[in-house]
């Protein structure tokens, strides 16, 4: 069984999807890791404001990128190195979504992302698994929230990191990346149409976490 948990940052898709995939004892995926994961490799050769699409495509054929799923902790690691903590940061946030814009660089990566499920029960998360990457998968659910919501949990996330940001600089990033993957011209962001669409403003993690588990058993 696949289930794709999609939505746009800080929709509480992770927290979700991770949470999910421990109590069904599935894998889980986070799609967004695997860019992430380019992007960290990438921006070590690359200028961010002179992105070729045929370079992208020439180091990530030289990537080896794996990840593992044990006792509810997601790892990812490239050429061997674990680098979870390392592409959390909101500058390659940002290189992910640059790098998402060019379609060849995207359709490896789906390819990568069904290879990395490998036909086992999954819990796939990010913010077009539903969409495009899995798109007969068996259930599919969108959570969303509103901006300023979505700045709130993720400032105070990286807060909760020792990380140094202002709110306003969050929303900012949000606003203008939502407007550029929503404005892509091809494989924009946005719900399949036959996801469940949830509202998470304003709902805990328990709330959230209920709504998504009886749909799962409603559907299974």
């Amino acid at each position: 069984m696949i289930i794709t948990i999609d939505g746009p940052a800080g929709s509480g898709k992770s927290t979700i999807a991770k949470k999910l995939a421990d109590y069904l004892g599935f894998l889980y995926l986070d799609t967004g890791a695997t860019y992430r994961a380019v992007a960290y490799a990438v921006k070590e050769k690359l200028n961010i404001n002179s992105l070729k699409e045929k370079e992208i495509l020439q180091i990530l054929e030289s990537l080896d990128i794996k990840i593992s799923f044990e006792k509810g902790e997601f790892h990812i690691f490239l050429n061997n190195e674990d680098i979870t903590e390392k592409i959390k940061t909101e500058e390659i946030g940002q290189w992910a979504s640059r790098i998402a814009s060019f379609p060849s660089v995207k359709e490896k990566l789906f390819e990568l992302q069904r290879k990395l499920v490998d036909k086992k029960d999954a819990v796939v998360e990010g913010r077009d698994a539903g969409l495009y990457v899995f798109p007969n998968a068996d259930i599919k659910i969108f959570l969303t929230a509103t901006s300023e919501e979505r700045a709130k949990r993720r400032y105070l996330q990286l807060k909760e990191k020792g990380i140094s940001v202002e709110y306003d600089e969050i929303l900012q990033s949000i606003l203008e990346r939502d407007k550029r993957d929503q404005n892509r011209q091809k494989y924009p962001f946005k719900p399949a149409e036959d996801a469940i669409i949830i509202d998470t403003t304003g709902k805990t993690l328990e709330e959230v976490f209920k709504e998504v588990l009886n749909i799962v058993k409603r559907k299974s």
